[in-house]
């Protein structure tokens, strides 16, 4: 079923989507950088455009936009003076560039389908743990306040996440 032309991916959109690509990042998989896509001919959006309208339409992505690689990253700064486990690092996900082009300009043709809950606080923009601390601490205000007893439960996330102040978790 062919697409209304507000959601297709067309050569403007993936054109300005390359030009904003963040330069300095590591090569991908195939040695492919964000550079590369910004100063390439500029065929190499029409041809671009024109796979990113095939994968929509067939519903089919590209083996090689699943390729990706880890880098592992020292949480610790003084990584020399400390022997060094596993739970000291943290991946970093470095995806190819072309499928990190396909991504940003699905996100901006179907923005106003990809919404979240209100009750969700983190990976949005200009909101985060203390925002979500903040809607606890009122919702137990709220209840202690009409007569209620509150219990609370947290989970300890500091093998997910770098760190939990357990302080700040209530």
């Amino acid at each position: 079923m062919p697409l209304s032309d507000c959601y297709a991916i067309d050569t403007e959109l993936v054109s300005q989507t390359i030009l904003n690509l963040h330069c300095g990042k590591a090569p991908d998989i195939t040695g492919l950088t964000a550079e590369h896509l910004i100063h390439s001919h500029p065929s190499v959006s029409i041809v671009l455009a024109k796979l990113f309208q095939l994968i929509l339409v067939s519903g089919v992505v590209p083996a090689g936009f699943k390729h990706s690689y880890i880098i592992p990253v020292p949480k610790i700064k003084d990584c020399r003076t400390k022997a060094m486990s596993c739970d000291d690092f943290r991946g970093i996900v470095i995806s190819p560039v072309i499928s990190k082009v396909f991504e940003y300009c699905l996100i901006d043709r179907f923005q106003d389908f990809l919404k979240t809950g209100d009750n969700q606080f983190g990976f949005k923009k200009a909101l985060g743990c203390s925002h979500a601390i903040f809607s606890v601490r009122k919702i137990i205000e709220r209840f202690i306040k009409a007569g209620y007893t509150a219990n609370l439960c947290s989970i300890d996330l500091s093998k997910a996440f770098d760190k939990v102040n357990h302080n700040c978790l209530f």
